[in-house]
């Protein structure tokens, strides 16, 4: 529970500054039933790992699914993507889910999200559904590295 907070209180510095401008994020009500997109773990050595180290699992809302599959890849208004974050727990040679550490959503929406490349971002640190204070031009200066997917780094695992 430490190591949460300690994350927890290291993703609000380092993103801590304006807010979202132009609109909000909500979080995404019942995103686990969505597509899901892939799972990965972030070790440490990665060089996010203090940011964003641990069990992941990335969901998509159908809208999301049609620029995932789309050829160049272009996320049409209303995608939402969403990026889970876990403690990984390891023991008796498997690796399972453990505490949530946050919840971490993309939302793409030209009219209110303009200046960040069109996305909106939002972070819902451990179980809340109220979104911490992030810069998100911090996300979204991270994000310009995907420029030719749409600033979308997963990529669909069917």
């Amino acid at each position: 529970m430490v190591r949460v907070f300690a994350l927890l209180s290291a993703l609000g510095l380092l993103f801590w500054g304006l807010g979202q401008t132009g609109g909000t994020v909500a979080y995404p009500q019942g995103y686990r039933t969505w597509t899901h997109v892939k799972s990965m773990i972030v070790e440490k050595g990665h060089p996010l790992y203090e940011l964003v180290g641990g069990l992941h699992h990335i969901y998509a809302n159908e809208k999301a699914m049609q620029g995932y599959r789309a050829n160049p890849r272009v996320f049409p208004e209303g995608s939402v993507i969403v990026f889970d974050l876990l403690e990984p727990v390891v023991g008796n040679h498997a690796v399972v889910e453990g505490e949530r550490k946050a919840v971490i959503v993309m939302e793409k929406d030209s009219r209110r999200f303009a200046r960040t490349g069109n996305w909106g971002y939002a972070l819902f640190p451990g179980n809340s559904r109220t979104p911490a204070n992030i810069d998100v031009n911090s996300c979204y200066e991270c994000h310009k590295g995907a420029a030719n997917t749409d600033f979308v780094f997963s990529v669909y695992r069917p």
